[in-house]
């Protein structure tokens, strides 16, 4: 069976976490990472993996174009909405793990198959990938009038480029409430704690729900529950810290997310949720673009 070409675009942390991730994977190839960097240690990584390496940047997208159908960039989020008129022009499909928004959001447990036939898809924020499946799973139960999210992450899991989009992170995260997960309004906010040793990934979920009563809290817990289960299925290290917390018309929600130590910290789950997310995304259009499953 022949497997579906991926390129990597951005040779960083979370680029060369991704690589790893790609080369288990059943149904895709990494075949190429493009940075900016000639002295790279993720281009370098590349390059001993056996993918072919450029630091040619868009340059080298157009360059070597017939090597590749789906694209993965993980470089920022101005560079994004750079990007990604080039691969629109060139036929291809562009997974965004930025903050651009250029292309519909997409959270795999709540809103894939509206996203398999979408040739530039956002992958939110990591943020959005931990706490928008919460908020949903509520909604599906009761109306949600509000939803609030905090992202906790490790400061040694931030690196540049994630620092550098905080205000994108914020919005971003904060649409998805809403967008994707069917709050009426919807906040995000984030913290970068600097506890040594360093933390897992931690969220919390607060919603205001228009009803309530134990039959509601019932019904929201069993929700909430089942689509924990499903994230499960492709972010491995996701789990609730507590059983949700509800007082009247409010409920928390505490969630922790563990990295699978591919490349990167275990306690960098802010970072592996994302490319777990982006690999579960890629291997569904793989089936339903290309024909491999």
């Amino acid at each position: 069976m022949n497997k579906v070409r991926v390129a990597i675009m951005g040779s960083g942390n979370i680029g060369t976490d991704l690589m790893y991730k790609l080369k288990r994977s059943k149904v895709l190839e990494p075949k190429i990472m493009i940075g900016i960097d000639p002295n790279s240690t993720g281009l370098q990584r590349a390059k001993n993996e056996g993918l072919l390496v450029s630091h040619k940047s868009i340059e080298a997208v157009r360059e070597y174009a017939d090597l590749f159908d789906i694209i993965f960039d993980s470089t920022s989020a101005g560079a994004h909405i750079a990007n990604a008129p080039v691969y629109r022009e060139l036929g291809k499909i562009a997974i965004d793990l930025t903050p651009a928004a250029v292309g519909p959001f997409v959270i795999p447990s709540v809103n894939i198959k509206d996203a398999l036939k979408v040739d530039n898809v956002n992958m939110v924020t990591c943020g959005g990938q931990a706490t928008v499946p919460i908020t949903y799973a509520i909604s599906q139960v009761v109306p949600v009038s509000y939803a609030e999210i905090v992202a906790t992450i490790s400061s040694k899991s931030a690196g540049p480029g994630t620092r550098a989009n905080i205000d994108e992170f914020t919005e971003t995260t904060g649409k998805a409430q809403v967008a994707v997960a069917g709050a009426k309004k919807g906040k995000a906010i984030i913290v970068l704690n600097p506890a040594e040793p360093p933390i897992n990934m931690r969220d919390t979920v607060r919603c205001l729900m228009e009803q309530e009563g134990p039959e509601v809290e019932k019904a929201v817990a069993e929700s909430i529950d089942k689509i924990v289960k499903q994230v499960q299925r492709y972010v491995p290290g996701y789990r609730l810290k507590h059983e949700p917390q509800f007082d009247g018309n409010r409920v928390t929600v505490f969630i922790e997310v563990e990295g699978l130590g591919d490349f990167l910290p275990k306690y960098s789950g802010n970072l592996d949720i994302m490319n777990c997310a982006a690999v579960c995304v890629a291997e569904a259009m793989a089936a339903e673009r290309f024909g491999v499953k």
